[in-house]
């Protein structure tokens, strides 16, 4: 596999990164040999890594032309992860060549890669941000120029906020992004679970993760329940309670077939603000 080229400042090309272990369990090219060997290292014992991957970015797409069927046509992106085929803005701009999208992350190369993919793409835009700064992040001028936030807009925490520790306290965080957000908006987040998983799958993936620039940490489906106190979840399904689901399941035509192990890995859920 050929190397990435011009790779930006500030990239760390001795430790893997999440954004670019997860560009490489869905097929992609913007990675390392660290990051190849770490991805690897977890296959040995998580065969389903690329089943996780993509169950949790079918969940991304999905919820993203729900809400744009349900009229949001503003969404902020965060944690965004490496370009790769049908993002957030080409989701959403398919229901509505007018809907906006803003992107954060704060890996350098994110950034690099994601204005070279919208250069041309009206009404987006990409930033180097942290999640864990959320009035810096939301105040910046692009988000501003692009972001209208008297209108409802879908906040966008998918498979992000597993990389927040308690330490840094991660339903605070999505209060205060939340508390920017007017009545009608609504907040799409994914996260890994630990449930029911064996232990030496959660050992290699720690093994991983504690080496990288960013530690991960699993959480409980009831825990991920909570990130939505005082919003109203949506129903994953049609005639189904409101909830939270596996990301294979949330949305998807035929939940049956939809369940797999690498499903299992992340509960998700949509819910609106009040």
């Amino acid at each position: 596999m050929s190397e990435p080229e011009n790779v930006p400042p500030d990239v760390d090309l001795d430790k893997a990164s999440p954004a670019r272990l997860y560009d490489y369990f869905l097929g992609g090219k913007d990675n390392y040999p660290i990051d190849r060997e770490a991805a690897e290292r977890i296959r040995a014992v998580v065969p389903e890594l690329e089943d996780i991957a993509w169950a949790n970015r079918g969940f991304l797409q999905r919820a993203v032309h729900r809400l744009a069927a349900l009229g949001i046509r503003q969404f902020i992106d965060v944690g965004a992860g490496l370009p790769t085929q049908n993002n957030t803005h080409q989701v959403a701009q398919a229901v509505d060549p007018a809907a906006r999208v803003l992107y954060a992350d704060n890996d350098p190369m994110v950034l690099a890669h994601a204005r070279a993919l919208l250069a041309g793409s009206p009404d987006t835009a990409a930033i180097t941000a942290d999640l864990r700064e959320p009035e810096e992040l939301l105040g910046q001028p692009a988000v501003r120029e692009l972001i209208d936030f008297t209108q409802p807009v879908a906040l966008l925490l998918v498979a992000v906020l597993h990389f927040i520790g308690d330490e840094d306290d991660p339903r605070g965080l999505i209060g205060r992004y939340l508390d920017a957000l007017p009545p009608g908006s609504y907040l799409a987040l994914s996260h890994g679970t630990a449930d029911h998983q064996a232990p030496q799958a959660l050992r290699a993936i720690d093994g991983v993760y504690s080496k990288a620039t960013a530690n991960a940490f699993f959480r409980t489906r009831d825990e991920i329940t909570g990130f939505f106190d005082g919003l109203e979840l949506l129903p994953p399904h049609e005639g189904s309670a409101p909830g939270v689901a596996f990301s294979g399941d949330w949305g998807a035509d035929n939940p049956e077939s939809s369940d797999n192990d690498g499903s299992r890995w992340v509960y998700c859920g949509v819910a609106r603000v009040p």
